[in-house]
């Protein structure tokens, strides 16, 4: 299989570029690669591990023999021949292997296949989150356990039993039925959120946030938008994540320090992809299907559009939280309700919906630290340090951590 071009110069010796492009190529064609390897062999777990064998293939001659023409045919290839050699005793499997061509005929039902299989409602939350990380986008353990800051045996553990329940329950590999979509979807959006979670502000104690993981998230919601286009909460979701990866640049200075959205630079701001994003909030919108991803994301639009802190429209926030909390109400939608409320109504009838949420809430530390701001407003400054240290005490996130220590020391 020889090398058709040398690695892409990006001022890096040739290991490392070539370990770029393979990332990038992985990223956009691993999902590809997997789903139609199951589509053909019918096993979910062998498939799967055909394109790491790939993956781990092109880690080694890449560096010396250049990196392909052609690279997703060239790991397809290699995943096809091994496939062979696995399934050589099964002769219906082996003449499917040798028949099949890259690029698959169906590669969008395929890969939309696969992501509704890793996040069957059948596994549990973190497998689905690994499982996905492992198949749609080519993330290898080693990189899943370091993004989530968990030991490696955990991670590989988590995927072994996932494929392990897929393969023992009998899991169909397909999209469900009409009836079905609607939970479904909701377990994979949910998956992606919760990615873009972590990644925008993670919960582990070693950095503020992984862009890795946010970057990710942003893959895989771009995949089910362009599989899914007329589902609205795919289009909310989007915008949701978009939105947020606008403000980046803003977030933290240089040394890692948290910037709070009352002192973020808004020329860092990529406008541009704001006025995407609101695109695609209003596309959603046409559908006339609101669900709580597009009000997420028309609540940070309302942000977005600000031209400074002082320009917010509190109200019309206030409005989209009273909107989210009817439709998909919890503590934390009532916590940034009551937030949203402080700049409505001010701080005491803010605090006095924040301590609602007391029983619900005690244990998350941006209870504590809302409450913490309300009474400072209110000056009961050692109340408020009070609150803060409790915040303190719950989070892990070491940006988290700093603001909190400046806050006790400022009150």
């Amino acid at each position: 299989m020889p090398g058709g071009r040398d690695p892409p110069d990006h001022g890096m010796n040739p290991q490392a570029a070539v370990e770029v492009e393979l990332a990038r190529v992985v990223r956009e064609h691993a999902g590809r690669l997997a789903a139609s390897l199951v589509s053909l062999i019918g096993d979910f777990t062998t498939a799967e591990d055909l394109v790491q064998d790939a993956v781990e293939a092109a880690l080694e001659h890449w560096p010396r023999e250049g990196i392909p023409s052609n690279p997703d045919g060239w790991l397809y290839t290699v995943a096809r021949r091994r496939g062979l050699d696995v399934l050589r005793r099964n002769a219906r499997y082996r003449e499917k292997l040798a028949l099949a061509a890259w690029p698959p005929q169906s590669p969008q039902d395929d890969r939309l296949r696969l992501i509704f299989t890793c996040c069957h409602p059948a596994l549990p939350r973190t497998a689905q989150i690994a499982l996905t990380l492992r198949v749609v986008c080519g993330l290898t353990t080693a990189q899943i356990a370091k993004a989530f800051l968990i030991p490696e045996s955990t991670v590989a553990q988590r995927i072994t039993r996932a494929k392990r329940k897929i393969a023992d329950a009998g899991i169909p590999y397909r999209i469900p039925d009409a009836d079905e979509l609607g939970p479904r979807l909701a377990k994979v959006l949910t998956v992606v959120y919760l990615l873009f979670n972590e990644g925008y502000l993670s919960s582990g104690g070693e950095r503020a946030e992984s862009r890795d993981l946010a970057e990710d998230a942003d893959f895989l919601a771009t995949m089910l938008g362009t599989l899914m286009p007329t589902e609205p909460e795919v289009l909310g979701l989007l915008a949701l994540i978009r939105l947020h990866r606008a403000r980046a640049a803003s977030r933290f200075t240089p040394s890692g320090e948290i910037i709070q959205l009352p002192d973020q630079d808004r020329t860092l701001w990529d406008h541009a992809a704001i006025g995407d994003a609101t695109a695609l909030i209003a596309k959603a919108a046409g559908f006339k299907r609101p669900g709580p991803y597009q009000l997420q994301a028309a609540i940070l639009a309302v942000h977005a559009e600000a031209r400074t802190f002082e320009e917010t429209d509190w109200e019309q926030i206030f409005l989209l939280y009273t909107m989210l909390d009817g439709i998909a109400p919890s503590p934390v939608v009532k916590l940034h309700r009551a937030i949203a409320l402080r700049y409505v109504s001010g701080a005491r009838e803010a605090l006095s919906e924040v301590d609602k949420l007391s029983d619900a809430l005690h244990g998350y530390h941006l209870w504590h630290a809302t409450r913490a701001e309300l009474l400072r407003d209110l000056g009961s400054f050692d109340k408020a340090r009070a609150a803060d240290r409790r915040a303190l005490r719950l989070t892990a996130n070491p940006a988290e951590q700093s603001l909190l220590r400046q806050r006790i020391n400022w009150a």
